[in-house]
């Protein structure tokens, strides 16, 4: 009952015995290391920690004088990545006897993330809304420049001028199209139990084909990875277009790697899900201009001057309607957009 209650919690616990050795971990912790329980205890706080002597020391001070120790806003390095944690150290006592340490440390970098999801989400329904009421309003006066370019096209004999009303209505069908590109996807997921790693080695084949034998696409799959319910053609569609903004980035020459694993315990717009899908689509191109990054979801931004800047929305659009998300961080040689996908019925993430 007690491992159940640790297991949901979102602070990760750790307790050590007197030798400062691992004897148990909660699923937070697992998500924060990267690793298994199985697999973390019995290693030392001096193998799990190697890098923040200020935070050995403090463990071994709080267990050398019985007394708690409260920290805030510490930076650690855990699973190659720098985190920003609060911690908490707890002495535990056995009859006036310490017989071990209890740590909580609480990711803030997690909070900030969450945070910073529901912003985008909340940006990215005001952005459709408006897009949308655009669209129609655009498209009803297209609708009827169409028909009276066709009235005008039956009336007249003389060639060249024919010529001017097909161009208006060749004109109108590419704006429609792009309307409706704007408009999203109307249909419903046609869910299915699919293998992603499918779905991304036809993606890998197509585009492939398509592209120069300069440009190196590279695959890190975690084999593990069960099927998941998905849409199939709407999830080729969208990571697709992300692949293909990847290749537009690089250019003639360079790497795209396509990267699957699990994460555990994630939040999604204030659900949270005991195991995700996250893909990542990783690029060695110049990157994305920090002044552009906030916007890239947005339609019609782009940053290349032949692009319609309707690819990423579209994909964050058929991903979320799989109550998943896409984020991105991009720095010169190094540009990744990370997709996630829940595994399962998320809860509430209030809780």
């Amino acid at each position: 009952m007690h491992k159940k209650i640790l297991d949901n919690l979102n602070e990760a616990i750790l307790l050590f015995d007197t030798r400062l050795k691992l004897v148990y971990i909660n699923t937070a912790g697992e998500v924060m290391f990267g690793d298994s329980a199985r697999h973390l205890t019995n290693f030392t706080a001096n193998e799990l920690f190697s890098h923040d002597n200020t935070f050995i020391s403090d463990l071994a001070n709080c267990l050398k004088t019985n007394e708690a120790l409260i920290n805030r806003e510490l930076s650690l390095r855990l699973n190659n990545q720098l985190i920003t944690t609060n911690f908490s150290v707890t002495p535990l006592l056995d009859n006036t006897q310490t017989s071990g340490i209890l740590v909580e440390l609480q990711q803030l970098d997690r909070h900030l993330r969450i945070s910073k999801e529901e912003q985008l989400l909340a940006q990215q329904h005001t952005a459709k809304m408006l897009v949308r009421g655009l669209a129609h309003e655009i498209k009803n006066p297209l609708g009827g420049l169409r028909g009276a370019a066709q009235l005008l096209d039956m009336e007249l004999t003389d060639p060249e001028l024919k010529e001017y009303t097909q161009i208006i209505i060749a004109e109108s069908d590419r704006l429609q199209g792009l309307m409706d590109k704007m408009l999203g996807p109307n249909k419903p997921p046609q869910k299915s139990a699919i293998n992603i790693h499918e779905v991304l080695e036809r993606i890998r084949t197509l585009v492939q084909a398509e592209t120069s034998r300069n440009i190196n696409i590279r695959t890190d799959y975690d084999p593990s990875i069960p099927d998941i319910i998905a849409d199939k053609n709407q999830l080729i569609q969208a990571l697709l277009n992300i692949v293909r903004n990847a290749l537009q980035a690089i250019d003639k020459q360079g790497i795209i790697t396509l990267k699957t694993r699990i994460h555990r315990q994630m939040t999604i717009g204030r659900k949270r899900y005991r195991l995700t899908l996250r893909i990542d689509i990783m690029d060695n191109g110049p990157g994305i201009a920090p002044e552009m990054m906030h916007q890239i979801f947005y339609p019609m931004i782009t940053g290349r001057a032949e692009g319609t800047g309707l690819g990423l929305s579209i994909a964050q659009s058929l991903i979320n309607h799989h109550n998943g998300l896409i984020e991105c961080t991009s720095e010169p040689g190094n540009t990744v957009f990370s997709i996630y996908l829940p595994l399962e019925n998320g809860h509430d993430g209030s809780r």
